[in-house]
């Protein structure tokens, strides 16, 4: 299998998958199955930690029985075997804070700040999936496309409506790295999409 072109992007790399690969979410098919598959839980900082112990009090109603108790013994994340700091989870898969709604699940802080409860969404690292962020130390970070069994149909979808990951992420990567970062990303995908065509 052939590795994909890193590219450099205002001081980022990124995988150039992310901007050629196809990809846009096809919440009626998968159901959000996202949450509630993996053998861990989603990646968060230190500063999103204390977001989401500030949103707990709200968001505490919708999360099961289960998941509540997992919160009272060891918090609202751990570190997982990777030394990483990720959220909570039940039985080994379920994210905390995944709740239901006609068997589709939900994140329980995303459906807060929809409904102007909080002022916390939910984890970047869920905002930008399927790009992961990896990071190096020294300030540099990495963007990779991450492959996913149960997101086919999100492939699927996008090459359908030819939705590039980037333009169908265009909002989380505005929050994570700003407005004119992305505009430079725009262009480098710009110049790769005319190069590839000559």
């Amino acid at each position: 299998m052939q590795i994909p072109p890193i590219l450099e992007v205002g001081g980022i790399l990124i995988s150039s998958e992310i901007l050629t690969e196809y990809f846009c979410c096809d919440y009626e098919k998968c159901k959000g199955i996202c949450c509630v598959e993996g053998d861990a839980g989603a990646p968060v900082t230190m500063e999103e930690i204390a977001a989401i112990e500030e949103s707990l009090d709200i968001v505490w109603p919708d999360l099961s029985a289960s998941a509540q108790s997992v919160i009272d013994k060891q918090g609202v994340a751990y570190s997982d075997k990777d030394g990483d700091l990720v959220t909570s989870i039940v039985r080994g898969k379920d994210c905390v804070f995944t709740c239901y709604e006609d068997d589709n699940c939900l994140c329980a802080l995303e459906k807060a700040f929809r409904n102007g409860q909080t002022t916390f969404c939910k984890p970047i690292s869920c905002a930008l999936y399927p790009i992961r962020e990896k990071n190096f130390g020294n300030g540099l970070i990495g963007l990779n496309y991450n492959r996913w069994a149960v997101c086919k149909d999100a492939v699927e979808k996008g090459k359908a409506l030819r939705l590039p990951v980037y333009q169908f992420l265009k909002e989380p990567l505005i929050r994570r790295f700003g407005q004119a970062w992305y505009e430079e990303l725009c262009e480098v995908a710009e110049q790769l999409l005319s190069a590839e065509n000559k």
